[in-house]
């Protein structure tokens, strides 16, 4: 199997980088902020961190192709880096700060591009969670200084803690009634939403998260932490990895219910 650690050390170097950026202008009363076409947000923030993101990486990798959420793909080959500079925008520009950057490192297979390496940074909640293909997933604040990661061992829907992110994507794709059938189903429910989720799942904390609607840089660097925790990363259509336009993750021992109760009635 490949070692990728030279690539995750350079996704540290990235994060650290993306980490100063945001920071620096997290909670600024100058922030600007504009909506793009799909309506969505971006800040300054967004667009600096991924340009500092982007010329690292030329810099570092000239010969890796790079998706970014703000300036869409450049270059092409077998691997690719895909960047989300702030997952969680509508949190920055409000001062919550549940928002990550996440920077992944996807490679060409059989089954398409899969993510090989992921770094979810969260400066301002002081965490950060990464892994790389075969090498385990880890929380921490470096490399040398990290607690390897495990999913839960809940084996019953009825035990198991969800968490989601609202209720209109699920609404809108005629999934609600078998979320609403879910959430009456399980222990707990929270709305964390965004990255917190899927790291939470990796960690243990939660047993089951999923999303109706997500874009690619959403999901690359999620997918293979969670993986490596040993748990499953789907789409609501149970292939794997983070293709499918949504998500659905868990600690494997509940993924079959949780995909079930998603597509019960749909």
């Amino acid at each position: 199997m490949p070692d990728y650690h030279d690539d995750l050390r350079l996704a540290h170097v990235l994060a650290d980088a993306a980490d100063a950026t945001t920071m620096e202008r997290f909670k600024a009363l100058d922030l600007k902020v504009e909506t793009k076409p799909d309506m969505t947000p971006v800040s300054e923030a967004d667009k600096a961190a991924e340009e500092l993101i982007r010329g690292h990486l030329q810099r570092a990798r000239p010969r890796d192709a790079i998706l970014g959420e703000e300036y869409g793909i450049e270059g092409t080959g077998p691997r690719r880096w895909v960047v989300d500079p702030i997952d969680g925008t509508k949190n920055y520009v409000r001062g919550v700060p549940v928002w990550a950057t996440l920077i992944s490192l996807m490679e060409a297979g059989e089954g398409g591009f899969q993510p090989v390496v992921g770094v979810v940074s969260a400066p301002a909640l002081g965490r950060r969670w990464w892994a790389a293909k075969g090498a385990g997933a880890y929380t921490g604040r470096s490399l040398t200084s990290a607690t390897r990661l495990h999913v839960s061992k809940v084996e019953r829907i009825q035990d198991a803690s969800f968490a989601y992110s609202s209720l209109t994507g699920w609404e809108a794709q005629g999934r609600l009634d078998g979320f609403m059938d879910l959430t009456r189903a399980v222990w707990r429910t929270r709305g964390y939403g965004d990255f917190w989720p899927y790291m939470m799942v990796a960690e243990g904390s939660v047993d089951i998260c999923a999303e109706p609607e997500l874009s690619l840089w959403d999901m690359a660097a999620p997918a293979i932490v969670v993986q490596e925790a040993g748990g499953s990363f789907t789409g609501l259509d149970g292939q794997d990895g983070p293709h499918s336009g949504n998500a659905a993750a868990s600690n494997g021992l509940l993924h079959h219910e949780l995909l079930g109760y998603l597509n019960q009635r749909y």
